[in-house]
């Protein structure tokens, strides 16, 4: 990782130190480190996509069920900076919507466009914000929210990023939750990251790769989601069984800050292998609101 990144961390090292946290454990806890990228609305970083439209497909594409919140260009994105393999070329375009899902359900989904691929404008009404013909679906409050997603251009900030979570799901058969193996202070040292934080990381709504989080982290929202999606195929009826959730990592995270989804997040999470592979389709996206 480049090391000025970890000079950031500076703060966080002098505040755990002064709490009397053992120097080893803070230094293990720096160890799990991993670089990020944060993308801005302002700011002179290089343009890296933008929130929002035109919406470009292939014509062979279904319509999307979920509406886009961003398209990303993969060859500005390179991996010492997010800390994922993204594909060299290409765009990504995360497809979501911040509202409660059941049994399992995704709240977006992820579209790879590969470089060089002949793509049209489309001009589409979301199911997902409008509904379907003939459903007597109720738009209003949807598309209230919907009205509000961004349309800028990102710019790029390397960032870097450090565990909010403490807790892990116990190994033992019926467990529940122990503290993070191999950090015995990990609550201390959580606390203290989400003190310094604000002090630490680049202040964006947008991250791509590094850890995930939200206003009342306490197991990894990757992990959770990975076991939501989980949950979404056995509720579906799908045979097919996906990665452990150990082997999923975060894609995108964005803090939403919408009227009347204050203080909300939708994250992208993917497994690891389908991301080496360049396949999106099992890709999941949580949502979390703390109203």
């Amino acid at each position: 990782m480049n090391p000025d990144l970890v000079d950031r961390l500076a703060p966080f090292r002098a505040e755990a130190l002064g709490r009397g946290i053992p120097a080893e454990d803070v230094e293990r806890w720096i160890g799990l480190a991993r670089p990020s990228a944060t993308l801005v609305t302002g700011g002179d970083g290089p343009v890296v996509g933008r929130f929002g439209g035109p919406l470009l497909l292939p014509a062979d594409a279904p319509d999307p069920w979920f509406p886009l919140l961003a398209t990303l260009d993969c060859a500005a994105l390179p991996e010492e900076t997010t800390g994922l393999r993204l594909p060299p070329e290409g765009h990504l375009l995360l497809f979501g919507f911040p509202e409660m899902t059941y049994y399992g359900g995704t709240a977006g989904e992820v579209v790879y466009v590969p470089g060089g691929t002949p793509v049209e404008e489309r001009s589409v009404k979301y199911p997902h914000v409008f509904g379907e013909e003939g459903d007597g679906f109720d738009a209003t409050d949807a598309l209230a929210v919907h009205e509000q997603f961004p349309q800028q251009e990102l710019r790029l900030a390397p960032d870097i990023s450090l565990p909010h979570h403490f807790l892990a799901p116990s190994p033992e058969p019926g467990g529940e939750t122990i503290t993070l193996p191999g950090h015995p202070r990990a609550w201390d040292l959580a606390e203290v990251w989400q003190e310094t934080y604000g002090g630490v990381a680049v202040d964006g709504p947008l991250h791509i790769g590094g850890y995930a989080f939200h206003e009342c982290t306490e197991t990894d929202p990757v992990t959770d989601a990975a076991a939501d999606a989980d949950e979404g195929r056995r509720h579906r009826g799908d045979s097919a069984e996906l990665p452990a959730p150990d082997e999923w990592t975060l894609l995108a995270q964005w803090d939403i800050g919408l009227t009347g989804r204050e203080g909300s997040t939708l994250h992208w999470v993917i497994p690891r292998q389908d991301l080496a592979e360049r396949r999106f389709d099992r890709a999941h996206v949580s949502f979390f609101w703390n109203p």
